[in-house]
């Protein structure tokens, strides 16, 4: 099963979006600001940081850059509501999905699905 880490500082998306996530097979570690996602990031391994952008006391791109000293190999997915945010994160990560809101909770666990899915391909050896 593979493991999200969520920072999300609204209350409401993030437990919707946790939701949606568990309820499609992902085991969802959920967290309210970059700042808390940081000790999370340095004791467990997840296989996807699912993050914000815009959020008090550490954005999401600057989570995602810590993110990637720590755990290079994790995928990073922002989820923003700024189209001129949306600009830097895929500037400053280009490897990093972006989702705009509003979307459907369908399309995120799409995404996400999409992120994990070369994996599941059986390999031709």
């Amino acid at each position: 099963m593979h493991r999200i880490l969520l920072a999300e500082d609204d209350t409401v998306m993030r437990e919707y979006l946790t939701r949606a996530l568990e309820r499609a097979g992902y085991a969802v570690s959920a967290v309210d600001r970059g700042t808390a996602a940081v000790p999370l990031l340095e004791t467990e391994h997840f296989d996807l940081l699912l993050t914000d952008i815009v959020m008090p006391e550490m954005d999401g791109i600057e989570l995602a850059q810590r993110a990637g000293d720590i755990a290079p190999d994790m995928r990073v997915m922002f989820i923003t509501g700024f189209a001129a945010v949306t600009l830097k994160a895929g500037k400053t990560m280009p490897q990093a999905r972006v989702l705009s809101k509003p979307f459907h909770l369908r399309d995120l666990v799409l995404e996400v699905d999409r992120m994990f899915a070369f994996e599941s391909v059986p390999s031709s050896n």
